[in-house]
């Protein structure tokens, strides 16, 4: 058995299907709001696909009517053991990220209802991005009184340049499918969710149809280049900008009521 499968998973389904491996938020009763516990998930599996060589592409997407609604703000934590475990806890969803953008295989971000907060950081972090046209994406963080958190802000200056990224993050400005896809945000978009497993599928057989090393070299190579957005990068402090910031009184007021 592989070890991507070994995982005690309970956030998330995982649908192989021959090299692809279909990976499915699997909260839709909350339209896949992230809990502690998905975003932990998210990155032990992703890190864990790595030896994986039987699969060349994995595909994330949601159960339900959305891929990812943002943070579960319904979710009651139990207090950290100690300051360490907190800062710790407070970096999941960096790492989360992280482990996507790292991942040796092709990652495709299949998109629609809702790509909120932590669910267009998920997003973000895939190679590829297949979307309906109506689907939200949208980070509300400094709307609700924190910085974005999980390294997303140089994500998405290095995906779709400062200028949009300034927008998207300064003014928490809510965008469609259509308009990510001008922005450079989604790759392709389709009319609705009834067309969107055929386009994920041509993205995945183009990628399959392509000479395996030579593929992940030239991931390898778009990595490498990437790093330099990496250099003096501050995202490892996000967490903990981002534990301070709920502490204020506009965020206490905002965060609970926010939606």
């Amino acid at each position: 058995m592989s070890m991507a499968f070994q995982l005690d998973l309970h956030t998330l389904e995982l649908e192989p299907d021959g090299e692809v491996l279909r990976i499915w938020f699997n909260r839709p009763e909350s339209r896949n709001a992230h809990n502690q516990q998905m975003v932990q998930e998210v990155g032990d599996l992703f890190i864990a696909l790595n030896s994986q060589s039987e699969f060349r592409v994995a595909v994330l997407g949601g159960r339900g009517k959305s891929f990812c609604a943002g943070a579960d703000r319904k979710e009651v934590l139990a207090e950290p053991a100690n300051d360490l475990e907190a800062r710790y806890l407070g970096q999941l969803g960096r790492r989360a990220a992280r482990a996507i953008e790292d991942c040796e295989l092709v990652t495709i971000a299949r998109v629609h209802g809702h790509a909120i907060g932590g669910g267009c950081c998920f997003a973000t972090s895939c190679d590829f991005r297949v979307s309906t046209g109506d689907a939200l994406f949208y980070v509300p963080e400094v709307e609700l009184g924190v910085p974005l958190p999980w390294g997303a802000t140089p994500r998405l200056i290095h995906e779709i340049g400062a200028a949009r990224a300034r927008q998207m993050v300064m003014t928490s400005e809510r965008i469609d499918g259509n308009t990510a896809q001008v922005w450079g945000l989604v790759h392709e978009v389709v009319e609705d969710e009834e067309e969107l497993d055929s386009a994920v599928n041509r993205w995945t057989e183009r990628i399959l149809s392509l000479p395996a090393m030579s593929v992940q070299m030239s991931k390898y190579q778009m990595r490498g280049y990437s790093q330099l957005s990496r250099l003096g990068d501050l995202s490892e402090f996000d967490g903990d900008a981002s534990t301070r910031a709920i502490k204020t009184a506009d965020a206490q007021a905002r965060f609970g009521n926010f939606g």
